[in-house]
């Protein structure tokens, strides 16, 4: 079979990229999802939000503005400026354009809310979510003759001196062969490996929740680096959050997320604190925690709350545990009751009062505790109390392959591919290698699947 471009994955990156293509002229374009139609859309069915660059202050879907340097500076703070600054910068110039655009995509917005952990400035919401948002990509690119395969997975790419020549493509119990003039690869990480995560972190993967699709198991990842792809990433990091310790292992999404962690403490199994809850507002700092309790005697760790503290953050599809006092919220936990009450106590005295507020970085803080905790920090007092227990759960990947700033594949020789491009998560260790602003993965999917497809039509429309 042959193909004017090929995407690979079927979430943001890769239905962007498709209706780009098609959108600059690419006669034939075809989509290959490995999941089923019923699972389409990879990890971005559990999205709500992208981060945009905004400049005009008569934008009724966000409050007030969020302009270049802001953003830029936004995203060195969380990624420790170790990222591709100048592919960082398209990104979020992009990001402008991105709500018209995904609107004639037919994907609709709805105001900010509240309790939406400060994103109302900076972020931009789907209305209906990412399944949403998802129905409305595939409903357009049917409509412009793009052509879907679901249950099909590439098995191998035949690449010779950076040109890929024919995808074998595992579908409906056989190897189809697809001669494309430019491919696209877009199906994420390797997130869903625990196979793979056990390279880096031995035993110890065993314990991780898989915040989305089971399908992202890096194959074409795999595949594309064993066939002289360039590496760019930190193959042992990954955008993880606290996820309630009941979350099922694959696929919880974000309903599985807890935000309580600012508004009390963290205690691993032994019962200690180990970092600051208040470093920093929580879309910010939110993607460190899961790294951290993934570090953590048996990868659990405790949200340890009092009763003024639940309105303050969304609840949990579980209830918390509760309990009158902190011992009996210990033997409930299954840790010590006298070394949690002895870090209650000590976290108690260590409080200096100020003026509490969940909207600002206050000036309520620790002193002469270590960790220290920044803001928000309150006493431990007022019965019953509450926990929420806690796991690492992992979002996607870092590791990926380099692009350069037409979303084309650089190679391990220093060449660029001719005919390939990525974006989406298997391209986020170059703008990301720790770190994560809320809503920046749909953002760099979509302005990248918009360059990716751009290019791949051109590409396409000169190999004819």
């Amino acid at each position: 079979m042959k193909t004017d471009v090929l995407v690979i994955g079927g979430g943001n990156a890769a239905l962007s990229a498709a209706l780009s293509a098609h959108e600059h002229g690419a006669g034939k374009v075809l989509i290959v999802e490995r999941a089923p139609e019923f699972y389409r859309g990879g990890n971005s069915r559990h999205t709500r939000d992208f981060r945009v660059m905004n400049t005009r202050k008569d934008n009724k879907y966000m409050v007030g503005t969020y302009p270049e340097e802001e953003f830029m500076e936004d995203l060195n703070r969380v990624a420790g400026g170790e990222i591709n600054q100048t592919l960082a910068r398209i990104i979020v110039r992009g990001s402008e354009e991105l709500p018209e655009w995904l609107s004639k995509q037919g994907i609709l917005w709805q105001p900010a809310l509240t309790g939406t952990l400060h994103l109302g400035r900076t972020n931009i919401f789907q209305l209906g979510g990412g399944k949403a948002m998802m129905n409305s990509y595939y409903q357009t690119a049917q409509a412009r003759g793009i052509e879907i395969w679901y249950e099909a997975m590439v098995v191998d790419l035949v690449i010779e001196q950076g040109e890929c020549k024919a995808v074998k493509v595992q579908r409906n119990g056989s190897i189809v062969t697809v001669q494309a003039k430019a491919i696209i690869a877009a199906s994420g990480g390797f997130e869903a490996n625990i196979e793979w995560h056990r390279r880096y972190w031995g035993a110890a993967a065993d314990n991780f929740v898989i915040r989305g699709t089971p399908y992202n198991q890096g194959n074409v990842l795999e595949i594309l680096l064993n066939n002289g792809a360039a590496q760019v990433g930190d193959p042992h990091a990954f955008h993880a959050v606290a996820v309630d310790g009941r979350a099922p292992k694959f696929d919880g999404g974000i309903v599985t997320r807890l935000d309580s962690v600012p508004f009390g403490i963290v205690v691993n199994k032994h019962g200690q604190r180990f970092y600051d809850e208040g470093e920093d507002f929580w879309p910010k700092r939110y993607a460190i925690w899961g790294g951290l309790i993934a570090r953590q005697p048996d990868q659990v760790a405790y949200s340890i709350l009092d009763s003024s503290a639940l309105e303050h953050f969304l609840p949990s599809v579980w209830e918390p545990i509760s309990a009158d006092s902190i011992g009996e919220l210990a033997e409930k936990l299954g840790l010590d009751p006298a070394v949690l009450n002895e870090t209650v106590a000590t976290f108690n005295k260590s409080v200096r009062p100020g003026s509490f507020n969940p909207r600002e970085l206050d000036d309520c803080h620790t002193e002469g505790l270590t960790p220290p905790k920044s803001h928000w920090a309150t006493k431990i007092e007022n019965p019953p109390f509450y926990a929420y227990p806690l796991k690492a759960g992992i979002t996607f990947t870092y590791l990926g392959v380099e692009i350069n700033e037409q979303a084309r594949i650089k190679m391990r020789d220093g060449s660029l591919s001719k005919n390939m491009f990525a974006t989406g998560e298997i391209v986020a260790g170059n703008v990301l290698r720790r770190g994560y602003l809320a809503g920046f993965g749909l953002t760099m999917g979509a302005v990248l699947g918009r360059i990716a497809g751009r290019e791949a039509a051109n590409e396409a429309k000169r190999a004819i």
